[in-house]
């Protein structure tokens, strides 16, 4: 498959993205809350397990990121369909119940790579059909 390159690409830089998250929550969360002009969280337990949760998934697109083949399908469950609806709930929290503006940010993230990862999955499924 000649798209197995830019979908291994793709796998890494999320990768890369979740585990920074992940990190910056949870080892960075000071910064964060004062950069995000926001209180710490009560109970920390909950960003807590928001950096396990966002950690793991970035450790999970090892698999494709060295098979993008057969690990297609972990690409479009945490692409489109998870960092798709992600991105689509930091939108609807923005304007339902006024979260900062600055959480945008990462709504246009978690949505960039979910379009991208898309787009990506969709070229690579269409051009197997023709062959």
């Amino acid at each position: 498959m000649r798209h197995a390159g830019m979908l291994s690409a793709i796998a890494l830089v999320s990768g890369l993205y979740d585990i920074a998250v992940g990190a910056s929550l949870a080892l960075g969360r000071p910064l964060l809350t004062s950069l995000f002009n926001l209180p710490a969280p009560v109970p920390p337990i909950h960003a807590d397990l928001n950096a396990l949760f966002v950690t793991t998934v970035g450790i999970g697109y090892w698999w494709p990121y060295t098979d993008p083949v057969r690990f297609r399908w972990y690409l479009w469950l945490m692409g489109p369909v998870l960092k798709g609806a992600g991105a689509v709930t930091f939108v609807l929290d923005h304007v339902l119940r006024g979260s900062p503006r600055s959480f945008l940010l990462f709504a246009a993230s978690d949505g960039v790579l979910a379009i991208v990862t898309l787009w990506a999955l969709l070229r690579a499924d269409r051009s197997e059909a023709d062959s």
